[in-house]
């Protein structure tokens, strides 16, 4: 009885460390002196650039064994810390650029609660959550977005009458 519980206990174990995303997580810091009339100034940049992709596999034909990953978006989160004479404060990266997706072009601004990502048929609000994600609402879509490695923005939209979640990537214009 004892050996079957313990071979459970194991099989359970390896199941809980299966791995369903690829996280790549990069530090940069850098420092600078800064002298001025009040004297010198050590000024600490910190750049955490974390990315996250969700790993799914392609149709699995029966008797397979093997089957290739399927390529899915990945979901960049960069936070900068800035430290000067031992005071940190967190800064924010601006995403405020256009953006086109079909062939329209949408013009995304930072305002005091987010970004309003305006084009023009319509004019929208994209606000921050807690984890690093955002809310996209308009008066005909309620989605949650990102903005991916390349500096585009992805929104992720339930659709109730197929039970599916259709993505949209707005690309960023260089």
């Amino acid at each position: 009885m004892k050996t079957i519980i313990g071979i459970f206990t194991l099989l359970l174990s390896f199941g809980l460390q299966a791995q369903n995303q690829n996280k790549k997580i990069e530090t940069v810091e850098t420092t600078t002196t800064v002298k001025d009339n009040k004297g010198e100034h050590k000024v600490v940049k910190k750049q955490e650039i974390k990315e996250v992709q969700d790993i799914e596999l392609k149709e699995v034909p029966k008797g397979t064994l093997n089957t290739d990953i399927q390529p899915t978006p990945t979901q960049a989160t960069v936070t900068t810390t800035v430290n000067v004479d031992g005071q940190e404060r967190v800064v924010d990266v601006d995403h405020s650029a256009y953006y086109s997706y079909n062939g329209e072009r949408y013009h995304v601004l930072s305002d005091k609660a987010g970004y309003t990502v305006s084009s023009p048929n319509n004019v929208s609000v994209l606000r921050r959550t807690s984890n690093n994600n955002y809310i996209y609402k308009n008066k005909d879509k309620f989605s949650v977005g990102y903005f991916d490695a390349n500096g585009n923005l992805v929104l992720e939209t339930y659709d109730e009458k197929t039970d599916k979640v259709t993505i949209e990537t707005y690309t960023l214009q260089k």
